[in-house]
């Protein structure tokens, strides 16, 4: 035995318990809601917002806070995903999910906030000390410190593939979008690089909350007095709030006679509303109407000018949303749940008809940034038959003289143009009518005559619209 006495053991630190911070520990419940529960982030957050302002935990900077951390995660999750990958030692699919969800929020305050380095890194592991437990935080504070020894330009240097060997691929990994989404849009957009670019990078900005004033109902004038409120571009019903806020705390909001519509979807609206038509002018259907935002617009434009609105909307719960949105409105209308491809009423019933068709949602990725990373390219052919059938029943419903409104949210040509043209050779007593001058003052609208809106164009969400009047 060795005559040397033994060194005494430092004492062990005490054990520290982590620090509970609200703002992080809600934003790692959203990001689980949308990630286990294909939850949308402007359905989960608002409501957890509303329970910490409610508990006291909340300040309208929290809030502020809050909001960015949930969308800028989700905006950019395929970049972050891929700067991850290049700081594990193994696949990201190995990764536990919730760990991924912390490790994405920690990239996201790294590259893509203004939050210093060292907050950013000791806040995300202390929300996994909470969250997961601090076996697996040591698992995360490691990969975050490796995340903060590049910026955001100097990891997509390393994580990204040159332009000029693969184009789609770069601008996937560049601008957070799947390589399939990025080739439709360029499709669609047609152009350069340039235009496209600017596409994708409009894709990962905070749109601004856009109000409709429903006419007969509200005006404009009324909303433009509320804080930070300036005129739309478009619309003239439209006031954007430059600085977000909450619109269901607003008057007219909370009584049903303004509402929050994109000024895309308005323009829609009032295209259809304003395309001529030959003889009477008094029946009109949406026939989509959930969840009555348009049916709403368009009910009140309806009823100033004698005409009568009919929405109808498949599903019941969202049939309800619907008759909630026009209650009140200043003309008649009627609401009914109903499947629009075996409608109840007969053919050649309507002078206007409008149907705002389930799709992708590619022309809103703004405002559902999550979309992006559940649509697949097969979801095509699972919308295809329906917006097919959507267009048929509404080409049957117009009268002749009349006009239909084929609108979508989605720029996907196999949504659009592919609908319409297939419709078309089957109703050949149809013709296209030229949409632009129904959107005056609205530019870059193409070579018509259908209308393709654009968010780094036109600020609107990407919203599809054709007009097609029954000629025979």
């Amino acid at each position: 035995m060795s005559d040397q006495p033994r060194r005494p053991r430092k004492p062990a630190k005490p054990y520290r318990r982590p620090k509970k911070d609200p703002v992080r520990i809600l934003v790692f419940e959203a990001l689980r809601a949308v990630d286990e529960r294909d939850a949308y982030a402007n359905l989960v957050l608002p409501p957890l917002l509303r329970k910490a302002r409610e508990n006291g935990d909340f300040d309208a900077r929290d809030a502020a806070l809050a909001t960015e951390l949930v969308y800028g995660t989700l905006r950019r999750q395929g970049t972050y995903d891929a700067v991850v990958a290049a700081c594990v030692d193994r696949p990201l699919r190995e990764v536990d999910p919730p760990v991924l969800d912390v490790l994405s929020l920690g990239a996201h305050q790294l590259l893509g906030t203004r939050i210093p380095t060292h907050a950013a890194v000791s806040a995300t592991v202390e929300l996994a000390r909470v969250v997961l437990g601090d076996g697996r935080a040591k698992f995360v504070n490691a990969v975050l410190r490796k995340i903060a020894q590049n910026d955001l330009d100097g990891w997509l240097e390393r994580v990204a593939p040159p332009y000029d060997e693969d184009p789609e691929d770069h601008l996937a990994v560049v601008h957070s979008h799947p390589r399939w989404v990025v080739s439709a849009l360029w499709d669609s957009l047609g152009g350069g690089r340039a235009g496209v670019e600017e596409l994708l990078r409009a894709d990962n900005e905070r749109p601004e909350v856009t109000l409709v004033a429903r006419p007969g109902r509200a005006t404009t004038a009324e909303l433009l007095d509320e804080e930070a409120a300036v005129a739309g571009r478009w619309s003239p019903y439209a006031v954007r709030l430059t600085e977000g806020g909450e619109p269901g705390a607003i008057t007219a909001v909370a009584e049903g006679r303004a509402g929050v519509q994109d000024e895309g979807s308005q323009l829609v609206a009032l295209a259809l509303a304003d395309a001529p038509v030959d003889g009477p002018d008094r029946m009109w259907l949406d026939g989509c109407a959930g969840p009555g935002g348009k049916a709403a617009l368009l009910g009140a434009l309806a009823a100033e000018r004698g005409a009568v609105l009919l929405a109808s909307e498949k599903q019941p719960h969202r049939a309800g949303l619907v008759a909630k949105a026009l209650a009140g409105n200043p003309g008649p209308y009627q609401v009914v749940a109903a499947d629009g491809t075996r409608p109840p009423w007969r053919p050649g019933s309507f002078d206007r008809v409008l149907v705002d068709v389930p799709c992708t949602g590619l022309g809103a990725l703004r405002r559902r940034p999550e979309a992006r990373w559940r649509r697949r390219p097969e979801d095509l052919d699972g919308f295809a038959p329906l917006q097919r059938g959507l267009l048929r029943t509404a080409l049957e419903s117009v009268r002749v003289g009349g006009v239909v409104g084929y609108a979508t949210c989605s720029p996907h040509l196999a949504e659009t143009r592919a609908v319409v043209g297939d419709l078309l050779k089957q109703f050949p007593d149809t013709d296209l009518i030229d949409a632009r001058p129904l959107l005056p003052g609205v530019p870059d609208l193409g070579e018509g005559p259908d209308v393709q809106l654009w968010p780094h164009l036109h600020g609107t969400d990407a919203m599809y619209l054709a007009l097609i009047r029954r000629t025979g």
